[in-house]
């Protein structure tokens, strides 16, 4: 009887060591295929290398974390779809999704089953708002918000460029569309009327129409909230025309594919983006250990690396991969060290004190100009 009891004893001890030591898999969702395909590849790169890192320093609570890629392509159907795929296969942290229109949508599927989803690229202030109104705690970004980047550029704009013609383009994303009108908010309220506002439709070969329609409002400043397949090819266009624009852009951009579809009419294209993490002492490791396998860290790299982080911390602060609780300890105000530098989160789960850089690409590479 205590022979049974002792082997008994044993085998649930043997049980519970190989649940605990069971890995610990995180969702990394964006879009792997398709025009925004880079920004996938900066998402995938960014988050391996994060988990080869705390899996090379024993794991998180003693567990291997282990990533599954999805791809939704930027598409809301396709966003939504993943999410309950994330969902049936029992994962609990979602390290995504890109692009704001899918974000916002596949929120719905993660807040209603307590799934903890982290964007690091994500910009439109809905995909938070929307989910704190909802009672979804489990929703953040560990980016910054349209309304910030837009209270950042905006006075910069109407200060520098004061006495010109500037235009507000957009692509009817809730990405594009979003932080244009959130930067022209921006520019009406710092005195600065925009000559020409207008949308247009995202995956066209020809914007010649709407170049001429600058041309005719003399434009000589271009805000554009888009992507950068629609942005080179409206440089691109606009050159042929021998229309010469000063364009600025959100983020979107920090990416070498855009000088690939620009190419030299791309010189002198604006960007904010926040202040450069590959320069920060925290990344240093991180970007020589990518670098070395050929891939540059721009973009939103270090940012999807740094959720990785953001979960890992949380975990192991909560002592549970429960996302509600893994939730509480990253709102409760202390900071996350990461390779983005400090990061705090507020209630709603957004980022906190955010900074900007105002870039310029030249020559096939973008660096940060003084402000």
């Amino acid at each position: 009887m205590k022979r049974r009891l002792f082997l008994g004893a044993a085998m649930g001890l043997i049980m519970a060591s190989a649940a605990h030591a069971e890995d610990l898999t995180f969702a990394v969702a964006g879009p792997l295929t398709g025009p925004l395909a880079s920004i996938g590849d900066q998402f995938k790169q960014g988050a391996q290398a994060a988990a080869d890192a705390i899996n090379a320093k024993g794991g998180v609570l003693g567990r291997q974390v282990k990533l599954q890629f999805e791809d939704d392509q930027c598409d809301p159907k396709q966003a939504v779809s993943i999410a309950n795929r994330i969902v049936a296969a029992g994962i609990r942290f979602v390290d995504g999704h890109a692009c704001s229109g899918s974000s916002i949508p596949a929120t719905e599927v993660y807040g209603e089953n307590g799934i903890m989803m982290m964007s690091p690229a994500s910009s439109n202030p809905v995909m938070t708002d929307a989910a704190a109104e909802k009672g979804y705690t489990n929703i953040m970004r560990l980016y910054t918000r349209d309304d910030a980047q837009g209270a950042f550029i905006g006075p910069w704009i109407a200060k520098n460029y004061a006495g010109k013609n500037v235009a507000v383009l957009h692509d009817k994303t809730p990405y594009g569309q979003g932080i244009a009108d959130a930067v022209k908010a921006s520019i009406n309220s710092n005195g600065m009327q925009e000559v020409f506002y207008e949308g247009i439709n995202a995956g066209e070969k020809d914007y010649n129409a709407v170049i001429t329609k600058l041309k005719e409002a003399k434009a000589d400043v271009l805000y554009f909230g888009g992507y950068h397949p629609e942005a080179g090819l409206i440089l691109r266009q606009a050159a042929e025309q021998g229309v010469k624009l000063q364009m600025i852009m959100p983020d979107s951009i920090a990416s070498a594919e855009f000088w690939q579809v620009a190419g030299p009419a791309g010189e002198g294209t604006l960007f904010v983006f926040p202040s450069d993490p590959q320069s920060r002492p925290e990344a240093k490791e991180a970007v020589e250990k990518i670098s070395a396998g050929g891939f540059k860290p721009d973009g939103f790299t270090l940012f999807s690396y740094a959720v990785i982080q953001a979960f890992a911390a949380g975990i192991e602060k909560a002592g549970t991969d429960d996302p509600t609780k893994v939730a509480e300890v990253l709102k409760n105000g202390e900071a996350i060290q990461t390779v983005v530098g400090p990061v705090t989160f507020d209630a709603k789960g957004d980022l906190k004190d955010a900074s900007y850089d105002i870039n310029r690409w030249s020559n096939g590479a973008y660096a940060a100009i003084p402000q």
